[in-house]
């Protein structure tokens, strides 16, 4: 083999590596499902939504929840018998209502237990699936966030807002036909909302904590703690078995360039005194 071969040879490694890790990632995952499934005697089932880049372009896409996904989700579900319990990992910005109240209704309406495991958020509509669940497991500081829905990309509770501050014969055609709109969506997610907790407090709680997710009362992105959704009534805990982090963590961020965060990816123990002269341990 002369130098030329050993190039192609090079060249040939370097264009399947990227293939051969995902490959290798992949596999890791099933094996890693099948050890949660063994271990709690489930279906594991996981929405996770990454920031992608254009392959040949590099410019960021940010996925959500799509029809796709609740096709796959619900198919997943069908092919569950009744008695088995669902666990339903979830990290999304949210999506399409209805895609994601299809996957809500079909978690609710399973007999056995389903339990959704969010270790870092399921925002807007990945908030509005680990609703319908019989638990909520969170990260200590993992969050949820509110329904409200977007109109055009702008809440549609503050559409609503412009008529109640500036006199209708003073706005547009366009701003009165968005909040018709956006009342609608309101009323539809609320209700949606109260459908989903129906068996999980009393109807006038289920109708206020549905007003509140749902009605502007905070910022679309504003984060809820694990704290903020014990306080409002939901079943919720911060019991998170470690093997769902680790699962995430299968789900790697595409990398471009620099890494903007960077550590020794290993966990540090504090060493007691006399053990040794170091403050910490790798372990």
């Amino acid at each position: 083999m002369n130098v030329i071969d050993f190039f192609w040879i090079f060249l040939m490694l370097s264009a399947l590596q990227p293939v051969l890790r995902q490959k290798m990632i992949e596999a890791a995952r099933q094996r890693m499902i099948a050890r949660i499934e063994k271990k709690r005697q489930s279906r594991v089932i996981i929405l996770v939504h990454r920031q992608e880049t254009m392959s040949l372009l590099g410019f960021p896409v940010m996925r959500f929840i799509d029809i796709n996904d609740s096709e796959e989700v619900l198919r997943a579900i069908q092919l569950t018998d009744p008695d088995i319990p669902i666990d339903l990992v979830l990290h999304t910005p949210g999506g399409l209502v209805l895609a994601a109240l299809q996957i809500a209704r079909a978690v609710k309406k399973h007999p056995a237990k389903v339990t959704v495991f969010v270790p870092h958020y399921a925002m807007s509509g990945g908030t509005l699936i680990a609703l319908a669940a019989d638990e909520i497991v969170m990260c200590k500081h993992a969050v949820l966030g509110p329904v409200d829905p977007q109109i055009n990309q702008q809440p549609a509770a503050s559409i609503l807002r412009v008529l109640q501050r500036k006199d209708p014969n003073e706005v547009d055609d366009q701003t009165l036909i968005l909040a018709d709109v956006a009342e609608k969506a309101i009323n539809q997610v609320r209700l949606a909302v109260k459908e989903l907790l129906a068996d999980k407090m009393p109807e006038d709680k289920a109708d206020e904590l549905a007003r509140l997710l749902s009605e502007g009362t905070w910022t679309h992105d504003y984060p809820l703690t694990a704290e903020t959704v014990q306080q409002l009534g939901l079943p919720a805990s911060t019991d998170m078995p470690m093997e769902f982090v680790q699962l995430l963590q299968l789900f790697p961020q595409p990398r471009r360039g620099q890494p903007t965060v960077e550590y020794i990816p290993a966990p540090y123990r504090y060493h007691q005194p006399g053990q040794s002269s170091s403050f910490y341990e790798l372990r």
